[in-house]
């Protein structure tokens, strides 16, 4: 008593302003903005543990997921029926979504009636339950006359801790809200519910889709705004669900794109996390509750709580006589008394301190004025915990949102349900003017679901039906790009047979294997100074390469890279050999070697007939040059007098190379074992050390095979190195495959999709360089932007919008491909390389995209592994060994630049050839040092 009594002449002096009374009272309510920061970088701290699979058995917040991969993008349609089941009564609706002639384009139509669950089914046996549920969807039927004989797709929102593994699978983890149903937890709802059907019977219903209300709730206002992915449900109980990134839900296999995830955030502190902040009256209703220990944010935020919260404050507040003049009525001693909606009345605007009143009276007590203010602003506390507590677990999901996007600000729309949310006059203010003061940098929009959790349950149904629409179309379209094993070795095949065609010297062969003229591969003695010289595609490269004798590793170069601007590529062919003559003009100045006569060797790599080591004739231009006047001429002749129109320096070119063969000699020259050369970027080609005597097309094949072998048997100066499998004196010459032809005589109709008819229409070559139009560098991207534009057109990209960007020529370059297939990279950094190009995309447009370029670029690889397969089994065979050892050198951005494109190559190669063990070298000193070694060579020969 003596203690009631300091207290009471204490507070006594207060009396003036009861505000304060209270306030004192409750201070451990009160929470001021460092304290709800801290609440929110722990339960951040909770998702995180609840998203892992190490740690989420240990975890409050179960964070689970619920197979709802994407958030409606207004194309949904169909007619559905939808059970909602969450707490004493439970609903039936018929939804339609965009069907009928009286809904707007993209509304919902929704009949419903609503079923009382008798007290005694709530606690007795979950089959009694489900049966109730099942005999009142069929009268519904019946009331609404839906056809008994037609098949209803039918959407269940469950409301509920549910384990989901498949939208239509979830395991009851335990009740809430008053519900204990026997025999259901750990068992599966759905299957219950199905059960309960058969058991009514005369229904044809198939559940396609089980979600939780604050899921529905999200789905509900995703429907009318995009921005929205996050639910959250403040009434009778509390949750909140939001869109996170596939890769971080552990309990769910699959990487790409997002999953709703549902928090259940409710048993946030269930492991003692809110402690600080727990006062004795939140332990006394935890007490009292159903499941004491459990649901420990629950009982600080819901509806379900927050007036009992109320009631126990001023019962205690009373019992000290700071209230009714130390009054205490049997009523206000009664559980339940006190409810949220009273709470909710006590805090309207014009009658709150009226309906304070009233409700005291109520509870048989005689309030004065002062204690109206007291009790109303009690009630203001308590709720006003409340929204605080909601906005920091909001917070937290929306800060590791942005995170996870890599953002610095954020536009995001939350949609909201539940009783408080909707009835309590001041608590959406408060709650949105907390979030924006804990998250100033985000652009946080809150929408009201208008039409409950009902809606949005049919919506994930309507979605995970247009979703796989969408796959099952996406898979037909990228079908024809996925080769089995049987169509690779068939482009084994006829690759191998186009090899043949072409060494023989009578006959048309769409693959040119043009001698070379490069008779041997490095053997460790070159040396000296050397100019290389390449053309090849978008640069002109100039090196100055110093071989230092026995010393291959110490090789010193140095070189400098010019544009080729596209108006020289497609002008003259005077302008471009002038523009490389300028060019190698600067690249002395630049070395300060002007005067010096230097040997040279000029890889150009396009397709040419060479009738000697330094000359060439074009044959045709490949990689969009298309430079006058140079096919059917000499390149070598042309830039020679390109030179002496400058007449202000001087080279000796020794050797004219294409940059396979360059590439191949530059990896020998670190490898004795390489003998064939492979360039995978803008374009594609092969080039391999061929024997002599296959080479029927070779004038004086004959009296060369002669000499070299004559040179053969006389030479032993111990610097020839060994060499591969089979007879290394056998002689041979470096064929220039030019593969890239392959199916330019229909051999490869049968491979050729209509996108890639499209990209050879409109190219600079219509109807030649098939195969490399199907594997380079130049041709992917624009494979890729077709196949984008006819999924666009048919509606399963970009909303169907189908922008200028995606209808230009060009604009998917091939690096666009290496970048989004890069396993590093996020879907958010997917759809920001699509932004650049002008493509809005949504995470679902991302995937596909993705999914796109990866079956594009894995065909691509596929045929060069099955080309390389053909070309290292004619090299055994050549040889007469059973297996082979063989190193191919590689050059090319699309080989060492894309994340798996080597990887798919040789994987292709190595199961196409099982009798070859093939080693790919990745040249380090490019085509241009290869260039350099054949010059030396020459120079070391002469």
């Amino acid at each position: 008593m003596f203690v009631v009594h300091l207290v009471c002449s204490f507070f006594s002096k207060l009396q003036e302003d009861p505000t304060k009374k209270v306030d004192r009272f409750l201070y451990a309510m009160r929470l001021h903005d460092d304290q709800l920061s801290d609440i929110s970088a722990c339960f951040q701290a909770e998702m995180k543990k609840g998203l892992s699979a190490e740690s989420n058995a240990a975890a409050a917040v179960k964070m689970l997921p619920t197979h709802v991969r994407s958030t409606p993008d207004g194309s949904e349609n169909g007619q559905f029926l939808a059970l909602d089941l969450g707490g004493s009564r439970f609903k039936v609706l018929q939804v339609k979504v965009r069907e009928g002639t009286g809904i707007r384009k993209g509304g919902v139509e929704m009949e419903e009636n609503t079923y009382p669950i008798p007290e005694e089914l709530l606690t007795g046996r979950g089959t009694e339950l489900f049966d109730h549920v099942s005999e009142s969807l069929k009268d519904f039927l019946h009331e609404k006359n839906i056809s008994l004989e037609k098949k209803h797709p039918l959407a269940f929102t469950f409301s509920f801790p549910c384990e989901q593994s498949a939208l239509n699978q979830g395991l009851l983890l335990n009740w809430s809200k008053n519900c204990r149903a026997r025999g259901l937890q750990g068992k599966d709802v759905v299957q219950a519910l199905r059960g309960a059907i058969d058991r009514t019977g005369g229904m044809d219903v198939e559940v396609l889709a089980m979600v939780n209300d604050t899921v529905a709730t999200m789905m509900t206002c995703g429907f009318d705004d995009q921005h929205c992915e996050v639910g959250l449900i403040v009434g009778t109980g509390t949750n909140a669900c939001y869109m996170e990134e596939l890769r971080h839900v552990d309990l769910v296999e699959g990487d790409e794109g997002r999953m709703c995830v549902n928090t259940e955030w409710g048993a946030f502190g269930d492991d003692g996390a809110l402690n600080d902040y727990i006062t004795e009256f939140d332990r006394d209703v935890d007490a009292a509750s159903n499941n004491p220990g459990k649901q420990i944010l629950e009982k600080m935020v819901s509806g379900l709580y927050l007036g009992e919260l109320v009631r126990l404050v001023v019962l205690k507040m009373a019992k000290l006589g700071l209230l009714f003049d130390g009054h205490v009525s049997d009523a206000l001693r009664t559980k339940g008394k006190i409810t949220t909606a009273h709470v909710a009345a006590m805090e309207e605007y014009k009658d709150g301190l009226k309906n304070t009143r009233n409700i005291l009276v109520d509870l048989d007590l005689t309030p004065t004025s002062d204690d109206c203010v007291a009790v109303q602003h009690v009630s203001t506390i308590v709720s006003f915990r409340s929204s605080n507590l909601v906005a920091a677990g909001l917070a937290a999901i929306l800060t590791r949102i942005k995170q996870n996007r890599n953002l610095r600000t954020l536009r995001i729309t939350v949609g909201v349900d539940g009783t408080v949310y909707k009835t309590h006059p001041r608590y959406p203010n408060r709650l949105h003017e907390v979030v924006r003061r804990l998250l100033p940098e985000c652009d946080v929009r809150f929408v009201l679901s208008d039409s409950g959790s009902s809606k949005g349950a049919a919506l994930v149904t309507a979605v995970a039906q247009r979703l796989a629409s969408r796959r099952r179309k996406v898979d037909e379209t990228l079908s024809p790009f996925r080769l089995s094993q049987e169509q690779l070795q068939l482009v084994k095949t006829r690759m191998r047979a186009g090899l043949e065609a072409g060494l023989k010297s009578k006959g048309p062969s769409a693959i040119k294997m043009l001698p070379s003229f490069v008779y041997s591969t490095p053997d460790g003695t070159e040396h000296g100074k050397y100019l290389a010289l390449g053309l090849g595609g978008t640069n002109f490269r100039a090196l100055l390469v110093n071989f230092k004798k026995g010393l291959q590793q110490n090789s010193q170069l140095h070189h400098k890279i010019y544009t080729i601007p596209l108006e020289i590529k497609q002008g003259s062919g005077e302008e471009l050999f002038d523009h490389i003559a300028q060019c190698v003009s600067d690249f002395l100045d630049y070395m300060g070697m002007k005067n010096a006569r230097l040997p040279a060797g000029f890889t150009f790599s396009f397709p040419c007939e060479q009738t000697a080591i330094d000359r060439g004739t074009l044959v045709n231009w490949t990689k969009g040059f298309k430079a006058t006047d140079c096919e059917g001429h000499d390149v070598v002749s042309m830039l020679r007098e390109a030179i002496k129109r400058r007449n202000d320096f001087d080279v000796d070119i020794v050797a004219v190379v294409n940059d396979t063969v360059g590439t191949m000699m530059s990896c020998a020259y670190e490898d004795p074992q390489c003998e064939i050369g492979l360039i995978a970027g803008t374009g594609t080609n092969v080039c391999y050390m061929e024997e002599l005597k296959n080479i029927e097309k070779t004038e004086q094949k004959k009296e060369e095979e002669e000499e070299m072998s004559e040179g053969e048997e006389g030479k032993d100066d111990g610097t020839e190195r060994e060499r591969v499998e089979g007879d290394a004196k056998t002689p041979k010459m470096c064929i220039n495959t030019e593969w890239g032809g392959l199916g330019d005589d229909g051999a490869l109709e049968d491979f050729i999709t209509l996108y890639d008819i499209e990209v050879d229409r409109n190219s600079l070559n219509p109807g030649k360089q098939r195969f490399e139009k199907l594997t380079s560098g130049m041709h992917l991207g624009e494979v890729v932007r077709q196949v984008l534009l006819d999924l666009t057109r048919g509606g399963l990209l970009f909303r169907g919008h189908v922008t200028e960007a995606l209808k230009t020529p060009g604009i998917f370059q091939t690096k666009y491909l290496s970048q989004i297939e890069s396993d590093r990279l996020a879907l958010l950094q997917v759809r920001s390389i699509l932004q650049q190009l002008g493509l809005d995309s949504t995470c679902d447009d991302s995937i596909i995209v993705k999914e796109v370029c990866g079956a594009v670029s894995h065909r691509a690889a596929q045929l060069c592994g099955a080309g390389m397969a053909a070309v290292v089994d004619k090299i055994r065979e050549n040889r007469g060994v059973d297996h082979l050892n063989i190193t191919v050198g590689v050059d090319g951005t699309l080989y060492k630049q894309h994340p798996h494109f080597s990887g798919v190559l040789q994987e292709t190669a190595k199961v196409l050839s099982p009798r070859c063990n093939v080693t790919f070298l990745p040249s380090e000193g490019g085509s241009g040092k290869g260039a350099a070694l054949i010059t030396a060579r020459q120079k070391m020969e002469l």
